[in-house]
């Protein structure tokens, strides 16, 4: 299929379940936040299936092509999974600065990382019970876990980096042999901090993928738009994914709107697009979305590119985001029509 469609991975999780106000007005956790939630510890699990149908029948209805299980059962995209390692003392968490320079709370690493069980495995169980379609589930990235945690046990936080790999590299394989289609990494650090990224980010990066065969992609942002409103020009890490062994990468290019004249710098790998402008509560017409791709055609192979939203669509309204999935639907058939 020309021109499939996808999330990023977040859906906006319902007002019942998560104190939606309390989750847009901080940062995003790198710690446990259970404070979050509005259902009692003993009907959380229930209610967040519920919550995770309505995630995966919306964008049935929308028509999305490449279903995920909206990151319903998440605080953040990362802190489920970095808290669930074993070597993090989460009684007495660490602080670290955020990509916009602030401190947070985030996870000591007090001993060797190890991954004790899988983590998301039962998720995406539960995402392929509930749909015939074509599945991606998300885990955090290495090299952004290690900025996202103080390391009081690792010589170096390469070291740390290359332990967080270990574990990803694990969950990757369960993931795939229980039946997912496409897993995701998210790596939003290396475009925060491309220095370390170059260092040793994406050897951290190539190590959770060592090994993995299926379809795998690399997500790379600006950061939320609910969080952070100002976009650079260009991404200050990308050229260097050219020597990632992920199959795609996922970028942003609505809000920023980026020069796609980058993309021929890693013109080894499929393209997710972000096509769909999270800072806008305006729902773009297909034909708004159409230009945002063909701005991209010139630089990649239109076999190579896959439409998603920008990353952050947990922050919308939820018929906002449904109303933004349907007109991004409605534009792949538009660019299915012409270039078929």
């Amino acid at each position: 299929m020309l021109f499939p469609t996808t999330l990023v991975g977040s859906y906006p999780q319902p007002e019942w379940l998560i104190d939606r106000q309390k989750l847009a007005g901080r940062f995003p956790p790198r710690t446990r936040a259970k404070e979050l939630w509005r259902i009692p510890a003993e009907f959380l699990e229930e209610a967040q299936n519920d919550a995770t149908l309505i995630a995966i029948r919306a964008q049935e209805q929308a028509g999305i092509d490449i279903i995920t299980d909206g990151e319903i059962r998440r605080e953040s995209y990362s802190n489920r999974f970095a808290t669930a390692l074993s070597g993090i003392d989460l009684d007495n968490p660490g602080t670290a600065l955020d990509r916009s320079g602030h401190p947070n709370p985030v996870p000591r690493i007090a001993g060797p990382i190890k991954r004790m069980h899988p983590v998301e495995v039962d998720d995406l169980k539960f995402l392929k019970a509930h749909t015939t379609r074509k599945v991606k589930i998300t885990v955090p990235g290495p090299f952004t876990m290690s900025e996202q945690a103080q390391n009081d046990y690792y010589k170096s936080p390469e070291e740390a980096s290359l332990a967080y790999a270990q574990a990803v590299n694990e969950e990757i394989r369960d993931l795939f042999a229980a039946g997912a289609d496409v897993v995701q990494i998210d790596e939003p650090y290396m475009q925060a901090r491309p220095e370390r990224a170059r260092q040793y980010g994406l050897a951290a990066l190539n190590k959770a993928l060592e090994g993995i065969t299926g379809e795998t992609a690399v997500h790379i942002c600006f950061g939320y738009a609910a969080v952070i409103h100002a976009r650079p020009s260009g991404y200050s890490f990308l050229p260097e994914m050219r020597g990632c062994t992920c199959k795609q990468v996922s970028l942003e290019t609505a809000q920023s709107n980026l020069d796609c004249s980058a993309f021929t710098q890693i013109d080894n790998k499929k393209i997710m697009v972000g096509c769909v402008d999270l800072a806008d509560m305006a729902i773009e017409t297909p034909q708004t979305i159409v230009a945002r791709i063909k701005r991209a055609l010139p630089y990649v192979k239109k076999e190579n590119v896959i439409l998603a939203p920008d990353c952050g669509m947990k922050y919308l309204p939820r018929d906002v985001a449904d109303g933004k999935l349907r007109s991004m639907v409605q534009a792949a058939h538009l660019l299915r029509a012409e270039f078929a």
